[in-house]
Order: structure tokens, then C-alpha cells, then sequence
């Protein structure tokens, strides 16, 4: 049941369908990764479905969209992502391994994505994330900024 919750979740990330992706998820479920630090499917789904609403957000956006899997197993998988980076308009291909806890009913109730920051601030933000990227100072920027685009985008969801 769990490799096929996690084919399920990358499924519905193809397709950009942020709620169903939420959906794999406990309602007490963690996620974690270099970049947020979630808790509970509300804040998690939230996540996903802003990253999925930004690549859906322009037709430049969309077409460069691109989600491959492999080597998916009961607790993991490996994904690459191809997209451009919302803020800079960079195209970013990011290569992450999850990892997967789940509870007695199938649902995601950890979640752990590894991926290279260094690698990935360089294509998303250029220079600065060549320079940068290896820094706690520029990981913890993109973490407060992330954050908080994530908390606008929960408040603004709310009020819809």
C-alpha cells in the first residue's frame, strides 16, 4: 500500500493537483526538506499546492513543467523536477530522494526530501546562489522567504 500511495503522490504531482497531493498525506503528517520545515496535511498540501499553482500560473511556466521518477520503493523514490523558478523565472532541474513514513490507513505521516541546495540555489538564483549557495546565511533567507510566501498563501486561501 505505501509504494502505491507514493506512485499516487507523484501521480497527482505530474499533473500539478496540489489537493490530491495533500490528500496522501496523515493529518498529523511532517514534511521537511532544505526549504521548509511543515506540519500537519493543511500546511503541507498548502506547500504543494503553491508550488503547483506558480508552475500553473503562466504558460511559459507550464510548458516547461517536467516530473520523472524512478527507483520508487515502499519507504522512497528518487524525483527530478524541470521547472522555472517562480520568483526569478530561472529554469531549475532538481534532483531529490525521499523518504516515507507511513501510519496503518497507507497515509504519508513523514516525509523527507534531500536535494543538493548549492545545486539548486545556482540554477534558481544565479549568481548569488553560486556565491552563496553554501552559506547558512543564503539557505536561511530562502527559508523565512519561503515561509513566508507560504503563510500569505495559506491567509490569502483562507479568505477564498
Amino acid at each position: 500500500m505505501s509504494r502505491a500511495t507514493i506512485e499516487a503522490f507523484y501521480a497527482h504531482f505530474a499533473r500539478l493537483d496540489g489537493a490530491a497531493m495533500q490528500a496522501c498525506y496523515a493529518p498529523d503528517a511532517t514534511f521537511d526538506d532544505a526549504v521548509f520545515s511543515l506540519t500537519g496535511a493543511p500546511q503541507i498540501g498548502g506547500m504543494w499546492r503553491m508550488l503547483c499553482d506558480a508552475t500553473k500560473g503562466t504558460p511559459q511556466s507550464l510548458a516547461h513543467w517536467k516530473l520523472f521518477t524512478r527507483q520508487i520503493t515502499d519507504r522512497s523514490a528518487h524525483w527530478e523536477a524541470h521547472y522555472l523558478f517562480s520568483a526569478t523565472g530561472r529554469s531549475v532541474i532538481n534532483r531529490i530522494d525521499a523518504e516515507f513514513t507511513f501510519g496503518a490507513d497507507g497515509l504519508i505521516t513523514r516525509h523527507h526530501d534531500r536535494f543538493d541546495f548549492w545545486a539548486w540555489s545556482r540554477q534558481a538564483l544565479g549568481t548569488p546562489g553560486l556565491l552563496l549557495g553554501w552559506s547558512p546565511f543564503l539557505r536561511n533567507k530562502v527559508r523565512k522567504t519561503a515561509a513566508a510566501n507560504l503563510q500569505r498563501y495559506l491567509v490569502k486561501g483562507a479568505r477564498t
